[in-house]
């Protein structure tokens, strides 16, 4: 690769690592935690199978007044009907939030009649809404539950509704690529948003990767010796290795390649203060 083709290359990975959405969860603490971000940063707040929509919303509605760019998770399973959807709807018009993301969710069972993020997508698409951007979530190593084909089959019905989408966290950059290729060849064209893992505790890492069924990625993280000494060294991951190798994905649009999604497990500052690092690092 020649000198200029790696710094458009780098270029273009700083712009997807400075413009990446930052996931946290709703907790007593987090919203202070937020002071390290800088003015107008991405952050989408997840939905508790246990807490509910209602926290989601909470926190989203606060962050939206200070300036954030927000991306509510509204997670089928705890939505209880169209009513219960019509009041979401209402809350979310008297913010300034023009994106949401629309999972089916980690409960057990569903609180109501929606049990799958198309069920709800569906009933959206019925309300006079000015959301630019309704995401959902895609799963390039499968899901614990779900057949391969059949996700497919649902990511292409909820194309119809959705905008963009969200990948589960992966570690493999092969992976990424060999699905992609696979869900365009199938026709969904949704951009991509590659969902990253942050600074992450070891532990914290590994436990949730197994919950989710990244299968192939921890199997690539554990033949990997220079990952795997980092980890045992240091107890924790950060994701710069992986970094580099999607950067010719990011920069190849047959990929259509959105940015990155960062799994921080609520670990902001840390995840912050590696992404103003990584991206001095870049630029030097």
């Amino acid at each position: 690769m020649s000198a200029i083709d790696t710094l458009e290359s780098h270029n273009i990975l700083a712009a997807s690592v400075r413009e990446a959405y930052m996931e946290i969860f709703p907790t007593a603490t987090i919203e202070s935690r937020l002071d390290v971000l800088e003015p107008g940063s991405y952050v989408a707040v997840t939905c508790s199978p246990t807490k509910g929509v209602d926290e989601t919303l909470q926190l989203s509605e606060r962050l939206a007044k200070r300036g954030f760019k927000v991306v509510p998770h509204i997670a089928a399973k705890t939505v209880r009907d169209r009513s219960h959807l019509r009041e979401i709807m209402a809350r979310l018009a008297d913010t300034p939030i023009v994106s949401i993301f629309v999972p089916g969710g980690d409960a057990a069972k569903a609180v109501g009649e929606y049990s799958a993020a198309y069920e709800l997508l569906r009933d959206i698409a019925d309300f006079d809404h000015r959301f630019a951007e309704i995401g959902v979530a895609a799963h390039p190593e499968g899901h614990p539950s779900v057949d391969g084909d059949e996700l497919l089959r649902h990511l292409l019905m909820k194309q119809e509704y959705a905008n963009y989408l969200v990948t589960q966290m992966c570690f493999d950059a092969g992976v990424l690529g060999r699905w992609l290729r696979e869900i365009r060849a199938y026709g969904i064209t949704m951009p991509a948003w590659f969902g990253l893992p942050g600074v992450s505790d070891r532990n914290t890492l590994l436990k949730t990767s197994l919950r989710i069924g990244v299968g192939d990625s921890l199997r690539y993280l554990k033949n990997r010796g220079g990952i795997a000494a980092q980890l045992l060294k240091s107890k924790s991951y950060r994701p710069d290795e992986l970094l580099f190798a999607l950067a010719p994905y990011l920069s190849d649009p047959t990929f259509g390649i959105g940015g990155h999604h960062i799994y921080c497990f609520n670990q902001v500052e840390r995840t912050e203060q590696w992404r103003h690092d990584f991206l001095t690092e870049l630029q030097s």
